[in-house]
Formats: C-alpha cells, structure tokens, sequence
C-alpha cells in the first residue's frame, strides 16, 4: 500500500492512501450525507473494490484517521473515467478536493491515457469549479440524467496528450 502525506492548505495534513474493505461502511454512511439521492450503498462500495485493478480508489485520512475525502478512476483503454470525488463536510474549502483530483489525473498519466472524462451535475457550482480550474471542458450533455429534479449532466473531458480525441 501508498501512503503520501500532503498538505491541502497550511496546517491541514492528510494521508492519501489506497481504499481498503475496512473503509466501505464510512463510505457509504458518507455518501448517503453528501449525495442524498444518488449515494452509493455499501454493497455498491463492494463491487467498485472488487473491480480492481481497472478502478483506483484513493482515501485522504485526517490526522485524527477519519475519512476526510475519497476519490476513484476507472481505466479502460486508453482512456480514463472519474468516477467519484468526494470530500467531507468539516474538510470542504481546504482544497482536498483539489488534491484528489489531481491524484487521479497523476494516475491516469502513469496509465499512459490520452484523456480523462467525468460527468457532473450542471448544479454542483463546486464541482464545475473544480473541474474548469483543472483543465476540463464540457463536450456534452446528457438531459435530464440525474433523478430524482431532471438535473443534466454535464460530460468533461481533460486531454493528457496531443492530438485529436
């Protein structure tokens, strides 16, 4: 297993590490606070760890050891899916979200692929943030995606090498 310590901001440390069965029950209690009606069950956690080694799961840990955010990607080809960042409410703000990202994208350059996508809710202002900052741009829609509230989803993309895709 990896472990890196980081700092998301000054004084705020976090360990990220690799997501271990161990994990799954916070995950989904955490889910179900931040996402509501789209949260992912612990059966759901389940199958996403059993679908190793195409999906990556990463864990930032505060220093007290709880769960301050997650991250996966799945890899396929040569191209790579987020699959879900998450951060927890009392370490919002402090650019974790930031940080796991961009461990995803690092990971997805180490698997030599030509781009990365995700798809965000069109609502989620934090999110779009996040992604625009980093360099994705929206090459799609997909109406009415998230339900229950017909929100859309947004389709980005952020190429990793040059050339068409």
């Amino acid at each position: 297993m990896r472990a890196s310590e980081t700092r998301a901001q000054p004084g705020a440390h976090v360990v990220l590490r690799e997501l271990e069965w161990t994990d799954l029950a916070h995950l989904a209690e955490l889910e179900l606070h931040l996402f509501a009606d789209d949260a992912w069950s612990e059966r759901t956690w389940w199958a996403e760890l059993a679908a190793r080694p195409r999906r990556e799961y990463v864990v930032a840990t505060a220093p007290d050891g709880t769960i301050a955010g997650y991250a996966g990607l799945d890899v396929a080809g040569d191209v790579a899916d987020v699959m879900t960042i998450a951060v927890a409410p009392a370490h919002q703000g402090r650019g974790l979200g930031r940080l796991l990202l961009a461990e995803l994208v690092r990971r997805a350059t180490e698997r030599a692929v030509d781009a990365v996508l995700l798809e965000v809710r069109a609502d989620n202002d934090a999110a779009r943030r996040l992604y625009d900052r980093a360099g994705f741009e929206v090459i799609s829609v997909r109406r009415r995606y998230y339900q229950p509230g017909d929100v859309d989803a947004l389709v980005m993309r952020l190429l990793l090498t040059k050339g068409d895709a």
